[in-house]
């Protein structure tokens, strides 16, 4: 099967920075001085002359738009071994007006945790990732650097009957995937990755570390769906394991236009988000592919499942509901959870687990990423005009993810995430390159464009949600500066997070009232003057 995601690996590239900036000389002196002797920050420190640099900046970018030799680079990373490091960094930063970008895992589709245009120092959490898993209390706490395919692999190790709700992708770093949802192929059944959180330790403005009691439930509530970076720096979670059988089954049925992919499309909205079981999840992958007829693309679509149980109980349940797809007993895989994780990967049958811990991802790519959500279904009609703008774009693949379940029984103000109920599925739209450029950039950015303009019918409207996970520079942004209006940050503020937006905006302003923690798509403070760092 072709793998729900795609994969990038690094692209070494030389870097340098204008000479015009420099990293304040006081700047180092400050990071020692906030730093115990105890754990000496001096190791965690890289900076352009260090040769260790490049290989740092770019070990964590996953795309590689962001890679180029224009992209803005950092006057200094610091890959912090201790969270007095973390401390010390955003203290030095406020103190000397230095901005400061915050990464775990470098998932973020449009570069905003690593790049920015204004003087900027990484604050990289990779080696801050032990995972202390409690299997009578069925919890763990997860430092924010870990990977899920690490959390999934120490799961795995302790038991062969838990598991977490998160998304399938195992290079992808907790601090932020947490932070904006946490979307995965066991939602229906749980929910999101923030809905089985029960602590965190994140870092405030003032350097201080606070848990779920010392931050306060305003505070708690927002960082579970409202991004983090808009508050502090998230060292840790506290993570509530679920159960999981023991035997699972998986498959990957493939059906092209030809074989009536119109009408299981329409019969998938049906049914795919409250008409089956809840632990039943099935992705429909949509991609152009070469049809019959020379020069002449057609849809294909992929369907491909996670099901919490043993295959004659999944057959049963598609039987009745889906009877259409012609499911069949050879096209379904019985496997432990964990194994589940690779078979969402792409990985074939018996490679062993081992891989969830490597923690850079393998191929190598260019990507734009934008996102969706449907609320009513898409006629027939509907459908076959998609078909057709897909075939002609020629280049851009969704992923329609179902809803249904757990997720309409919590509320959208439970969490700052706040698509819930009313939702039959959510869109992913994917589009992958390699050729470097920026025209070649500029066409593969507007194919994904004109999709998106061609679904506007189809999906939500005032606001057109976002999902903050899939993050979008095209929906609105404030600036590198984050001196924008507190009308341009509503506007994606209300994508992202419909009406919790005006919580956020409050709780943001009682913490960080400075609004030091700040970048493109943040959240703002109440007032209409935004940061202080120029």
């Amino acid at each position: 099967m072709k793998s729900p995601f795609v994969f990038f690996s690094v692209l070494l590239i030389s870097v340098s920075l204008p000479k015009s900036i420099a990293l304040p000389d006081n700047f180092l002196q400050c990071l020692t001085e906030n730093s115990p002797p105890t754990n000496p920050i001096s190791d965690a420190i890289h900076t352009p002359d260090n040769p260790s640099f490049t290989t740092v900046l770019q070990s964590y970018a996953r795309n590689l738009r962001f890679l180029t030799l224009s992209t803005p680079k950092p006057l200094a990373i610091i890959a912090a071994k201790h969270e007095s490091h973390v401390q010390a960094t955003i203290i030095c930063s406020k103190k000397l007006g230095l901005q400061i970008r915050i990464r775990s895992g470098g998932h973020d589709y449009d570069g905003l945790s690593y790049v920015s245009d204004v003087p900027f120092i990484i604050l990289d959490m990779f080696n801050l990732r032990s995972i202390n898993i409690d299997i009578e209390d069925e919890s763990a706490w997860v430092q924010a650097g870990a990977t899920l395919g690490e959390v999934y692999y120490r799961i795995a190790e302790k038991s062969n009957v838990h598991g977490f709700p998160a998304g399938v992708c195992p290079t992808l770093g907790v601090g932020g995937h947490f932070s904006g949802g946490g979307y995965g192929n066991m939602m229906r059944k749980y929910g999101l990755s923030v809905d089985n959180i029960v602590d965190a330790q994140i870092i405030d403005v003032r350097g201080r570390i606070l848990d779920r009691k010392s931050m306060g439930e305003d505070l708690f509530w927002a960082i579970r769906g409202g991004g983090a970076a808009s508050f502090g720096v998230i060292l840790s979670w506290k993570i509530k394991l679920v159960p999981v059988p023991e035997i699972v089954t998986v498959f990957s049925v493939d059906r092209t236009l030809e074989e009536g992919v119109s009408d299981l499309a329409w019969k998938w909205q049906q049914i795919a988000a409250d008409k089956l079981d809840n632990d039943l999840f099935i992705r429909l992958m949509l991609q152009p592919v070469n049809g019959t007829q020379e020069g002449k693309k057609t849809i294909q679509a992929s369907f491909v499942a996670m099901f919490l149980g043993r295959a004659e109980r999944l057959l049963s349940v598609i039987n009745e509901s889906f009877p259409e797809l012609g499911l069949q007993a050879k096209d379904c895989a019985e496997m432990r959870w964990i194994e589940s994780v690779l078979f969402w990967v792409g990985m074939p049958n018996g490679t062993p687990i081992e891989v969830l811990l490597d923690r850079i991802p393998k191929g190598v790519s260019y990507l734009k990423r934008k996102s969706d959500y449907v609320k009513e279904p898409i006629s027939k009609e509907g459908l076959e005009s998609i078909w057709k703008v897909m075939a002609e774009v020629g280049e851009v693949a969704m992923l329609w993810n179902p809803y249904g379940g757990k997720m309409s029984e919590i509320s959208e103000t439970e969490t700052a995430f706040p698509h819930r109920a009313g939702n039959i599925f959510k869109i992913q739209y994917s589009v992958n390159w390699k050729q470097e450029g920026i025209d070649t950039t500029n066409h593969y950015v507007n194919l994904t464009r004109t999709l998106f303009e061609a679904m506007t019918p189809y999906v939500s409207k005032n606001p057109r949600e976002a999902f903050l996970n899939y993050r979008d520079i095209d929906i609105g942004s404030i600036g590198s500066h984050g001196n924008g209006t507190f009308q341009e940050a509503s506007v994606y503020g209300h994508k992202y997070f419909k009406d919790n937006f005006d919580r956020l905006v409050q709780i943001k302003t009682r913490v960080d009232p400075d609004n030091f923690f700040v970048y493109e798509q943040s959240i703002p403070t109440q007032s209409s003057s935004y940061s202080k760092i120029l």
